[in-house]
């Protein structure tokens, strides 16, 4: 696959990006595997997207996979987690509590990727057993929809 940063055309204006970050295990609760996500407010898309624990480390896995148009004029909206502040330039991060609803869209795209990826349900049978297909299967998911409607139709139609 790509690098999700290729495959997206940067804005004209100042992108908004929403990041935040939720939980998810392979194998078994022991092995956490964190997702985080950067979502672009004016297009509904993610931009940029890591795998990892909840260091500062992933946060800076994601701040590179977004395009580099988008680590220079970008304005993000994240919650309070200490890892934003380390990474993200101090003069375009807002740390926001969800009461401001500045993160309302990501934290809605995350229940969506609970409720369609079924590895991704706290209480399954359907959990992942490989980190390279648990990091697949969410990149697919991502990537159709990502994709523009016209798109999406083909690929539902077979």
């Amino acid at each position: 696959m790509k690098p999700l940063a290729e495959t997206i055309t940067p804005l004209k204006t100042r992108p908004t990006l929403e990041i935040d970050e939720l939980w998810s295990f392979v194998h078994d609760k022991l092995n956490q595997c964190w997702i985080w996500i950067a979502f672009e407010r004016e297009t509904s898309r993610i931009v940029g997207l890591a795998f990892g624990d909840c260091s500062s480390q992933t946060c800076k896995a994601l701040w590179q996979s977004l395009p580099a148009d988008y680590r220079k004029r970008a304005v993000c909206y994240t919650d309070f987690w200490d890892a934003y502040g380390v990474v993200l330039p101090s003069k375009r991060h807002h740390a926001v509590g969800k009461e401001t609803g500045e993160t309302a869209h990501v934290e809605r795209f995350n229940n969506t990727l609970r409720q369609r990826c079924s590895n991704l349900v706290r209480k399954t049978l359907s959990f992942s057993k490989r980190v390279d297909r648990h990091e697949m299967r969410i990149r697919g998911f991502v990537d159709v929809y990502n994709a523009p409607l016209e798109a999406k139709v083909r690929i539902s139609q077979g």
